[in-house]
């Protein structure tokens, strides 16, 4: 047995089961983050803890700090998984050191870029996403600090998307774990004394400390990835991260966008109504990051797969994999939907804040089902490297189509239009994801055949 293929057996999970081998993919993903949730959620708690509606508001507020962060993570985490879980799929492990090393480097030196460039326009960019004098004061002090983290943020999402590719995804989780759980013990201790700035400082601190574990297990455990100096690829591997990477981010980039324009709307009404929905969104977030869990859980096998050249098998675990996330998100929108007042009323004391955000959570998470599809779908297009199908839904869901809505529903129905679009949103994105694949599909096929009536049988002479 060559090594490469010792490699694969030891890290990968075995392509000839694939529903176990998904399942052992996408669990330690979706632990992770129900993880995730769960300082997001202590975040939220010990700050409402403090009974100030205008920094629960502020501290909301810098939400799309964090996803525009995160979408430069996944620029290079995303995109460097997709390529290299397809390089495994050819056992090519020398290329996988060097894009693996190229990823880690950039994403770093991005941070740095990104987060000094939005700290020079610190306040004009906070007033942009809603903020009002008086919640700027609050959004200034977590800002600042997130911003000043930013390259330990950017970095995190490098190892903890390329150690799955090499199937260890319970230690990528591991690294989560570590984050969330220095976060959450931090938490109690500064936000009482430092308010939003201390809320920050404890969600940097928690990042630095997955950014530790997670380099160490590279260091220690991975055989094919690497942290060598490498600030080069070829073209053709630098294109290949990019058109899949930034389709990825474009989702987190429209995603803040989105937010943004959402809280302008919200603002109309009062400064409660975006700390409510800042509430909510948290808790929206149990339904969500279980559905991008399951879905993103499974781009490296899906991408080994198509690297391997077994497309039936592609088929096989696509088919698997909707009919699952069809069954549990609905099983997630009704448990939330009967559940919306309890579980605000856990988070907030508040209990204006737990009424308001009643119908915002139950108009959230309404079109789960759709969205889980368009999630899905969009993973196996970048797995795959279909960049202008998995970039055509990127800005669908959460982009072009939930903007037409947003503003349509808001001129229609007033308030009760704003709470419902982003579930008009997402029946309409499943509309054109269902769409795009059969269309895809067909294509496929009709390719197929031609080839087949074209192809002349060579006979003997």
């Amino acid at each position: 047995m060559s090594i490469d293929t010792k490699v694969q057996k030891k890290h990968y999970p075995d392509p000839e089961h694939l529903i176990s081998s998904y399942f052992h993919l996408a669990l330690p993903v979706v632990l992770s983050s129900i993880i995730t949730i769960v300082y997001n959620l202590a975040d939220t708690y010990f700050i409402a803890k403090t009974g100030n509606a205008l920094l629960v508001a502020g501290v909301s507020l810098c939400a799309p700090l964090f996803t525009i962060l995160m979408a430069f993570g996944n620029i290079f985490g995303q995109g460097g998984s997709s390529l290299i879980s397809r390089l495994l799929g050819k056992q090519d492990n020398i290329s996988v050191a060097r894009v693996s090393s190229f990823c880690f480097y950039v994403a770093l030196g991005t941070g740095i870029v990104i987060g000094g460039s939005i700290l020079l326009f610190r306040d004009p960019f906070l007033r942009l996403l809603g903020s009002s004098p008086d919640t700027l004061p609050y959004a200034r002090e977590y800002g600042t600090i997130l911003l000043l983290g930013a390259p330990f943020i950017v970095v995190n999402f490098i190892h903890m998307n390329l150690l799955r590719c090499e199937g260890m995804a319970g230690l990528s989780m591991l690294g989560t774990v570590t984050g969330a759980v220095v976060n959450v013990i931090l938490d109690p201790v500064m936000i009482p004394f430092m308010g939003a700035a201390g809320a920050a400082l404890a969600t940097v601190i928690g990042y630095i400390a997955s950014d530790a574990l997670l380099l160490a297990i590279v260091l220690r455990r991975s055989r094919c990835l690497s942290v060598r100096p490498r600030l080069t690829v070829s073209g053709a591997f630098l294109r290949d991260i990019l058109s899949i990477g930034i389709t990825a981010a474009i989702t987190n980039i429209a995603s803040s966008v989105c937010l943004i324009l959402l809280n302008q709307q919200l603002l109309h009404y009062g400064d409660a109504k975006i700390a409510a929905m800042g509430i909510v969104l948290k808790v929206t977030m149990i339904v969500q990051m279980i559905l991008v869990g399951f879905s993103f859980g499974g781009v490296p096998l899906f991408g080994f797969l198509t690297g391997a050249g077994e497309k039936r098998k592609v088929q096989s675990l696509l088919k698997f994999c909707l009919l699952f996330l069809t069954v549990l998100s609905l099983t997630m929108t009704l448990a939330v939907g009967v559940c919306a007042g309890p579980l605000l009323r856990l988070i907030t004391p508040d209990t204006q804040l737990a009424a308001d955000g009643i119908p915002m959570l139950r108009w959230q998470v309404a079109g789960s089902v759709f969205a889980g599809a368009v999630m899905l779908l969009t993973c196996l297009f970048q797995a795959s490297g279909q960049a202008v199908p998995a970039l055509v839904l990127s800005l669908s869901r959460q982009g072009v189509i939930f903007v037409a809505v947003l503003f349509s529903a808001a001129a229609v129905a007033g308030y009760t239009g704003i709470l419902a679009s982003q579930c008009v949103s997402d029946i309409l994105s499943a509309g054109i994801a269902a769409a795009i694949f059969f269309r895809g599909r067909g294509v496929r096929q009709s390719r197929t055949e031609e080839k087949s009536r074209t192809s002349v049988p060579i006979k003997d002479s």
